[in-house]
């Protein structure tokens, strides 16, 4: 929306006016509040007179809707932009569908969606059978730290136990107003305007008040903010008792699970995460209550008023099975539950102290980090054989795990202490580093049957029992029980070392230095499992060791490559040194199409090469999209391998794809699990490589690629010979760790010598394109980022569209005319659909709309773009081409 095109606020109010909402006008000067003093409106509906005096002329303003019954009982369902990006509409979905309310709720997301210019979401319904409560705030959380205004941080100084709070979802109801779209950024104080996503005022569904009362129970059930127990739902505080006492009903809050205490009042529902959602007994859907829900301590919530429960109470194991035996949870009830559970076994007086712990033996721990450390020197005589360093523990700590809470208590004491070989913490769980058979690296997240296994041969467990002979009590060797491994997996968080990735060679930290000690790093969270064996590196690079390394790279390993064009060469070697540099730089990194005119080039080679050097996880590439979203999550999520090949694309094949698209221009990827419901985030720091014959792009994945070609412009090609390094794949599995060293060497010559970038353009990638640009400068190599002038004619839409666009301005010229003149004018040009047929006048339209404004350009062809005009007389839209005279700069760095 700009300002040669102002909304058209009347259109908008006659539109909302014709279905029964009442309007407000807003004024743009950034405070939201309505232009006028509007309390008549919460109960008398604004007239269309007092529209066309509001909206009338070009002043700037804004339009809101009065909500409640003067809109006919319309109610506004507001999810916070930061909410939406912290993905509470996933959450709400997968809840609403698993409680039966999914349809009422899909009806809600696709009546008349909008968005607000903070990214929040603006969802309406009209209320049948009951009255639109006021506005309400459904669900919040605590602010995080990086969150704070300036105002805020000042009144945490001045009270530091203040709490600040961020809604997430809350409700505009019963004399409430809120600003629609098309309000202008003028109206916000970011001066973003308000957008719609989905209807309008006339497809706001109904929706029933029950049902409706149910999906705000499910909004609240999303509240994080910390609830105390209120003196009627926990007993009074308790005395410390002499150590290895424990009392009924603290045992029975250990061992009892909810099932076993509500299972006669509630049914359970689904479980995601740690929270469990319960509906009461006689319902056919919605959520009356959870457990799991709170940080601290698993407790009862329940939301329904038609149970024994006070709702939006809090209440643990021992109050809510008082609640159900005793009628009530008074100090007496609590009593008389603790006795019963006393006669059922619950509670102990063991004879010895349980939850000790074996002191920790003074032998060796390292973890990879005295590589940090300047004086600790590796030794002469040290190198890698065979595998990385681990973590090592020199004696198994032992674990009284006679009480459960303790055994959990115990076990996340030595992750805090470091007392556990080899376990990390990544993304949503604690992580084993292992290898597969092939000695690639695994990052393999713990169940809880495996999580058991690892208990079992890292900690000495027991438990303290009866002895019968001697009448006290002796230890008796016991693994964890699984539930005790479920609840640790069941954390937000773990004490344990955080695992950012594995690295299979040595890698330049962010502060410039050299990451080359095997193991676990805890300046960067990075593992080093080295691919080769790895050489002692100097102290300094010296011209001799520069000169040495480029003569093996350069002169040798790529010297017989039939590189198409110079820049070929040097985008290949900007790909085989960007994984020593990837910690060193943020941002993604463009994909690499390894293509050629013919089969038997060299790209298998240029493939071998990184993974002689490093390691790479092959994939084929995938039927669909879909198939590829796994497969890209799978690739980060387990392997370990810095570089990704999808492999041997057919002959002539268009990489085009969305999905692509997206993973090539995210910093962090984020999807769901195979097999489960948690969903993840991980870095996207994989060096992405796709090879083939004749490779062309689509869509936008040619400005997301760099192209590494060979020509070698001869009838057979596998019949070459005469190589300097004779046959690549003897001489890589011989000289794999000398690559390595060299490469390192390279970069870090570049590193002392200023680390200079030289920048050029390349969009999302210009960080890593200036730098790898300077690097290559360092080196003497030519040619980087050289060929943009020739990728156009790589990219089949984009020269598709170019000649398109061109035969119109040569036929039109600078005419604005309807999408169907455009196919009768050109007929011959017009982009086809995918079986073959002209588009309809519609479909053309579509397509301009999602390419207005960008310009398509092909070899001897100058630049071109669609250019949408507004017929206000016809109401329809009109279309020109605007043409840009010569090519656009290459950026190249030489």
């Amino acid at each position: 929306m700009n300002e040669e095109h102002p909304p058209d606020l009347r259109a908008s109010a006659r539109e909302m006016d014709d279905v029964g909402l009442c309007v407000l006008k807003v004024k743009a000067d950034g405070s939201k509040k309505p232009a006028f003093a509007w309390l008549q409106y919460k109960v008398n509906r604004s007239t269309p007179a007092e529209h066309d005096q509001w909206f009338s002329g070009d002043r700037p303003a804004g339009i809101a809707v009065v909500y409640g019954a003067v809109s006919g009982n319309v109610e506004l369902l507001e999810v916070e932009g930061h909410a939406v990006r912290d993905g509470i509409l996933d959450e709400l979905t997968e809840i609403m569908d698993a409680s039966g309310l999914g349809e009422p709720w899909r009806a809600l997301l696709d009546g008349w969606a909008s968005e607000s210019p903070s990214g929040g979401r603006h969802y309406r319904a009209r209320i049948e059978s009951g009255n639109v409560p006021g506005n309400t705030k459904l669900a919040s959380r605590l602010a995080r730290e990086d969150e704070y205004t300036d105002e805020e941080r000042q009144r945490l100084r001045e009270k530091p136990n203040a709490k600040i709070i961020r809604v997430q979802v809350e409700t505009r109801g019963e004399g409430g107003y809120g600003i629609v779209e098309p309000s202008g950024g003028t109206v916000h104080p970011s001066g973003k305007p308000y957008l719609r996503l989905a209807g309008g005022p006339a497809t706001i569904p109904t929706i029933d008040a029950d049902t409706m009362d149910a999906i705000r129970d499910v909004c609240r059930m999303l509240d994080t903010l910390p609830s105390e127990e209120r003196a009627k739902t926990a007993p009074r505080p308790k005395r410390e008792l002499p150590a290895g006492v424990v009392r009924p009903g603290d045992d029975f809050e250990n061992k009892a699970d909810w099932p076993e205490i509500i299972g006669d009042d509630f049914d359970p529902v689904f479980t995601r995460g740690s929270t469990t959602y319960w509906r009461r007994k006689g319902k056919n859907r919605g959520i009356s209550a959870t457990t799991g829900h709170a940080k601290d301590r698993d407790r009862l919530f329940v939301f329904s008023t038609s149970t024994v429960f006070v709702a939006e109470t809090p209440y643990d194991k021992f109050a809510a099975y008082t609640l159900l035996t005793q009628g009530s949870t008074n100090a007496d009830a609590f009593k008389r539950a603790a006795a019963e559970l006393r006669n059922r076994g619950f509670g102990c007086w063991p004879r010895q102290t349980h939850g000790s712990l074996v002191p920790q033996s003074t032998g060796p721990f390292t973890d990879g980090s005295s590589a940090l450390d300047p004086d600790q020197v590796p030794d002469d005589q040290e190198a890698f054989e065979g595998g990385p360093r681990l973590r090592v523990v020199s004696t198994k700590p032992e674990l009284d795990i006679t009480i459960e809470a303790d055994a959990l208590e115990g076990a996340l004491e030595l992750m805090g202490d470091g007392r556990l070989s080899d376990l990390y913490k990544r993304s949503s769980g604690p992580t084993w580093v292992r290898q597969d058979d092939n000695g690639n690296p695994l990052m393999q997240q713990l169940g809880a049957d495996n999580m058991r296994a690892y208990f079992a041969e890292h900690i000495a467990t027991f438990q303290v029992v009866p002895d019968p002979l001697t009448q006290g009590m002796k230890k008796v060797r016991e693994l964890f029980m699984p539930k005790t491994c479920g609840t640790i997996l069941g954390r937000k968080d773990w004490p344990l070392p955080p695992l950012r990735g594995i690295v299979t060679s040595p890698v330049i930290r962010q502060d410039g230095t050299l990451l080359q000690a095997p193991g676990y790093d805890k300046a960067t969270g990075l593992y080093l499992q080295p691919r080769v064996p790895l050489r002692r590196l100097q102290p300094q690079v010296t011209d001799e060791s520069l000169k040495r390394a480029k003569e093996i790279v350069l002169d040798q390993m790529l010297a017989d490559f039939p590189w198409a064009e110079p820049s070929d060469r040097a985008h290949f070697l900007g790909a085989l040194l960007t994984p020593i540099l990837r910690p060193y730089f943020y941002g993604p990194t463009p994909m690499f199409i390894i293509t050629a005119t013919a089969p038997s080039s060299g790209k298998s080679l240029l493939k071998d090469i990184l993974k002689y050097a490093y390691g790479i996880a092959e994939t084929a590439w995938p039927e669909n999209d879909t198939e590829l979203r796994k497969s890209i999550t799978t690739q980060l999520y387990t392997t370990g391998q810095p570089v990704v090949v999808l492999d041997n694309l057919p002959n002539g094949f268009i990489v085009k794809s969305p999905v692509l698209s997206s993973l090539l221009t995210a910093e962090h990827w984020g999807d769901r699990v195979l097999g489960s419901t948690n969903s993840i985030t991980m870095p996207n720091d994989r060096l992405w490589i796709v090879t083939g014959n004749g490779l062309r792009t689509g869509g936008d994945n040619g400005r997301r690629a760099m192209w590494v070609r060979l020509d070698p412009n001869c009838p057979d090609p596998d019949q070459r010979d005469g190589f300097r390094v004779g046959d690549l794949r003897p001489w890589l599995r011989a000289n794999a760790s000398t690559v390595v060293a060299a490469a390192v060497t390279m970069v870090r010559a570049w590193l002392a010598d200023g680390a200079k970038p030289v920048r050029v353009r390349k969009g999302d990638y210009s960080e890593w394109a200036s730098m790898m640009a300077g690097l290559l400068k360092y080196l003497g190599v030519e040619g980087w980022m050289a060929d943009r002038g020739q990728n156009t004619g790589q990219d089949e839409e984009e020269q598709e569209w170019a000649a398109f666009l061109a035969a119109w301005h040569r036929k039109l010229g600078d005419s604005a005319v309807p999408a169907g003149a455009v196919i009768a004018a050109v007929p011959e040009q017009v982009p086809r659909l995918k079986n073959g047929e002209l588009p309809s006048s519609q479909v053309l339209g579509g397509w301009l709309k999602s390419r207005e404004g960008r310009y398509f350009s092909a070899p001897e062809l100058d630049n071109y773009k669609p250019v949408k005009v507004w017929d206000s007389h016809k109401c329809q839209n009109l279309w020109r081409v605007e043409v840009h005279q010569g090519s656009s700069a290459t950026g190249s760095a030489r």
